[in-house]
């Protein structure tokens, strides 16, 4: 019988499958989509994730980052915080799930074409796909077709606006070795180094504008980027998903599946890989229960601090201090930066 049955053959999902090839279990992915999947996304990886990757066996092209850069997109004042603990990676999306399914097929793990679809379950094993298996792993995105057909959507808050992604490359040089977010009154641009000849350029906004309307709001960033050739725009949103549980039964939800603030801090493709060790490990003990508080423990300083940031960014008269906040005081900065690194 398959060990583990994985929705989604995303970074979630073929980390989860490689965490459990190494450990010896038998790993079967279901993708509709074929082989290299782009999303909007940041496309930087904190060292904690490189590490994780690192240690997987996975060697994922890019460009190193050695911390983070806050900048007022009017006047251009800044905030650094450095790492600690070696470089993070810009990597584009591409590029990492191809590295992933790459070192998912050397270790064994088949990856079928189709959709989970209904799910059955009892207490020794779980349906999905015609498949059978001990357990399932939903990977499956923002999202989550499982989770809701499980109805396990947690609902969204009241009078909290919805946030959205918008993400496109430039062809042009990096200026910095670290990854700028740019600060307006209404939204975030993340710049991001891929390779010495292109960037990524991801604004996260409430606004439902087009992305050019968007990164005009960032008067020193739009002018760096005024001759640059852009590529296609992509999106995704709104972004925070909540879900009731991360264990339901024999099934397990990991990756943006399992629950997403924002993207404001980046962390979430090294949340989700870190995770998928914490799954596989849980299901080896026998505890797959246990996954609910690791999940917790391991994503408690990105939900905290991704709350507050949001709470100050949607008040009109807080937002406007945070990068003067941090640049009065580098120290605390920086703690807040390593946190998440």
């Amino acid at each position: 019988m398959i060990d583990l049955l994985i929705a989604g053959g995303g970074p979630a999902g073929l980390a989860t499958a490689i965490h459990g090839a190494l450990a010896g279990l038998e790993v079967v992915v279901v993708e509709p989509r074929p082989t290299p999947i782009d999303k909007a996304c940041g496309e930087g990886l904190m060292p904690g994730g490189v590490r994780h990757l690192r240690e997987l066996g996975v060697a994922v092209a890019g460009q190193p980052f050695h911390g983070i850069r806050y900048v007022d997109g009017v006047s251009g004042r800044s905030a650094e915080g450095l790492f600690r603990a070696g470089p993070g990676l810009g990597a584009r999306r591409t590029d990492l799930q191809a590295a992933l399914a790459e070192r998912a097929a050397q270790l064994g793990v088949r990856v079928l074409p189709g959709r989970v679809g209904q799910v059955r379950q009892d207490v020794h094993q779980v349906g999905a796909a015609g498949l059978t298996a001990r357990y399932l792993v939903a990977a499956d995105g923002l999202h989550s077709p499982v989770r809701r057909g499980l109805g396990l959507s947690a609902p969204r808050a009241p009078r909290r606006p919805a946030r959205y992604g918008l993400r496109r490359h430039y062809a042009v040089a990096p200026w910095s070795d670290l990854v700028e977010v740019h600060w307006s009154q209404r939204c975030e641009a993340y710049v991001t180094p891929l390779a010495p000849d292109r960037i990524g350029v991801a604004v996260l906004t409430s606004d439902q504008a087009p992305f050019d309307v968007q990164l005009a709001r960032f008067p020193v960033l739009s002018e760096r980027l005024a001759a640059a050739a852009g590529t296609p725009v992509r999106g995704a949103g709104p972004l925070r998903q909540g879900a009731r549980v991360r264990v339901a039964g024999r099934v397990l939800f990991v990756g943006d599946a399992a629950g997403y603030v924002d993207a404001l801090t980046g962390e979430g493709l090294t949340l989700a890989v870190t995770a998928a060790g914490e799954l596989v490990r849980c299901v080896l003990a026998g505890r797959p229960h246990a996954y609910e508080q690791a999940w917790r423990d391991l994503s408690r300083s990105y939900r905290t601090l991704t709350a507050s940031l949001l709470w100050a960014r949607h008040r009109p008269r807080l937002a406007p201090r945070i990068v003067p906040l941090a640049a009065r005081l580098p120290r605390v900065f920086t703690r807040a930066v390593n946190l998440l690194a």
